[in-house]
């Protein structure tokens, strides 16, 4: 939660959110982890449903484009791929659940928010393997073929959604306990995101 000051306090803190999201993020991406069990996912919904105006969408773009080079040095895969705009398309699309289904946060509704994100990942990132590669055939068999595959990493990007937004709110939930009440009671009206 922000502070429930003046609106450049908001900035003020809105700005450092947002930083320390990266840095996070950032961290938590370059460490070794299983195969899409990362901290995007979960990183731009808890952006989505806590920073104001489009500096909530930058975070997952700025997140992606700070890490995947040293990402492609150390594992060797191409920096941009015909999928690229996919992913960082879903967890744009991520935000947006953030900001429209986490106004009211409690732990039903992020594991709900959670839960789509990842599904919507799923089902963004297959469709655009499938059709913007060369992996799969171009057929329905082709298709069936490309989730089939893919249903192995759907379990880890659920989990790593959840855990990475659980944590968030968490960790927000407890940093807003250490702020006097009246600050959050401002906060809780001041930083209702907006539609």
């Amino acid at each position: 939660m922000s502070p429930g000051g003046n609106s450049s306090e908001r900035k003020t803190y809105s700005a450092r959110l947002a930083t320390g999201l990266m840095i996070i993020g950032a961290i938590a991406r370059l460490i070794p982890h299983p195969a899409n069990f990362t901290p995007v996912g979960g990183t731009s919904l808890f952006a989505g449903a806590r920073l104001r105006g489009w500096s909530a969408y930058l975070v997952p773009l700025i997140l992606m484009a700070a890490t995947d080079p040293i990402l492609t040095a150390i594992y060797g895969y191409p920096l941009f791929g015909p999928v690229t705009p996919v992913i960082y398309g879903s967890f744009l699309i991520n935000v947006w659940v953030g900001r429209k289904l986490l106004a009211i946060v409690n732990p039903r509704r992020i594991a709900l928010a959670s839960g789509l994100c990842s599904l919507q990942f799923f089902v963004l990132t297959n469709l655009g393997v499938w059709m913007l590669g060369t992996w799969y055939p171009h057929t329905f068999a082709g298709l069936m073929t490309c989730f089939a595959a893919a249903l192995p990493f759907l379990g880890r990007t659920m989990a790593g959604d959840l855990a990475y937004a659980g944590f968030l709110f968490g960790l927000d939930a407890g940093l807003s306990r250490l702020m006097p009440a009246a600050d959050r009671m401002a906060a809780a009206t001041a930083d209702a995101p907006a539609a």
